[in-house]
């Protein structure tokens, strides 16, 4: 899944240059590359890249295209407009299900930075050991947290299965307050719900006829209409209208409801959700005074900062800074505190009533 416009990686990430597409993440070899580049190469650790399928909004094709020239040819999938995680997951599985009916799928993220590729790579292998143990199962990939984090949802663990390391999931929470965030933490029943996960084609789109009858029904048109020019024009009518919801609220958490049907599956990697500029800092080269930064900067007297830019000709420098966000693009440039990095968003949208569609 690649179509998120990364809103809160403002002023680099812009609607026509979302965050998957920009060169954030060290390559292990001295350069740099997309969110989307390195999502790709940790895919092909478990399957080849023909079997690789990209979800993405129509209005990044082709450079999407342009970041992955081992995509194959058909691989793409493009929604003519977001409409959230269970319709992109559900037009995913109805075209791999026109190709193959018998296909199972991982769903993984473009915007996740995840490490080591090894145990990423036998954490999914070991959720498809469970779709083999129990075919009709849902299974979501759950990360052992590390902090009692606010902004993730959780999934609680239930009894075990016959694969190790796979449980049955007993219960999902969104975004709980510190005190029951700190609780999921102590009592080690609780994994954060990743967003990814493994499951038949075929099952998520029963699931989806269950639970989103709508949605499922405007896919099967989709799908009955021949591929090409014919699709894409059944596509672009049906896709706008379906109902804007999660795959978690739409399919994970109805389901849950009946014994067995969903599983978790632990994924024992380190794991960033690269969605605010603190997040980022995580994974850029930092000093001793945990300065993150990228591109022409100077710090002096600077602790805990987060400093970017991407314009080579032009150089940030700070004096006596701490705890703050400074990020330069060729026309924007943002200073913020990092306690209020999230308030990106509120930004955007101040800056976009100013200035509208200009530096969005």
């Amino acid at each position: 899944m690649a179509g998120g416009s990364g809103t809160r990686l403002w002023p680099m990430s812009r609607t026509s240059r979302p965050k998957q597409l920009l060169d954030l993440v060290d390559d292990g070899d001295g350069g740099t590359r997309s969110l989307l580049a390195e999502a790709f190469a940790r895919v092909r650790a478990v399957v080849p890249a023909d079997c690789i399928w990209v979800c993405t909004a129509g209005r990044y094709a082709e450079q999407v295209r342009a970041a992955l020239p081992d995509l194959a040819e058909g691989r793409l999938i493009l929604e003519p407009e977001p409409r959230d995680t269970a319709n992109a997951v559900g037009l995913a599985a109805a075209l791999v299900a026109d190709v193959d009916p018998e296909a199972e799928l991982a769903v993984v993220s473009a915007d996740h930075v995840i490490r080591p590729v090894e145990r990423f790579a036998a954490g999914l292998r070991t959720a498809f050991d469970a779709l083999a143990e129990r075919p009709r199962s849902l299974v979501t990939l759950g990360i052992p947290p590390t902090y009692p984090a606010t902004g993730f949802g959780y999934v609680e663990r239930g009894g075990a299965t016959a694969v190790p390391g796979v449980a049955e999931a007993a219960s999902f929470r969104e975004k709980p307050d510190r005190a029951t965030a700190e609780q999921y933490l102590a009592s080690g029943r609780h994994l954060w719900n990743s967003g990814m996960f493994v499951w038949r084609a075929r099952t998520v789109l029963d699931a989806l006829a269950d639970h989103l009858p709508a949605t499922a029904e405007g896919l099967a048109r989709v799908v009955a209409a021949p591929a090409g020019a014919e699709r894409d024009a059944v596509l672009a009518e049906v896709f706008p209208r379906l109902p804007k919801i999660s795959v978690d609220y739409a399919v994970l958490e109805p389901a849950a409801a009946e014994p067995g049907r969903v599983l978790v599956a632990d994924l024992d990697v380190d794991w960033l959700d690269v969605g605010s500029w603190p997040a980022l800092g995580r994974v850029l080269p930092s000093d001793d005074a945990g300065n993150a930064q990228r591109g022409m900067v100077v710090q002096v007297d600077g602790e805990r900062n987060v400093v970017v830019s991407d314009d080579p000709g032009h150089l940030v420098a700070t004096v006596g800074l701490r705890d703050c966000v400074v990020v330069h693009t060729r026309d924007a440039t943002l200073v913020c505190p990092v306690a209020d990095a999230e308030r990106v968003k509120e930004l955007l949208e101040a800056v976009a009533a100013r200035y509208p569609g200009t530096f969005g």
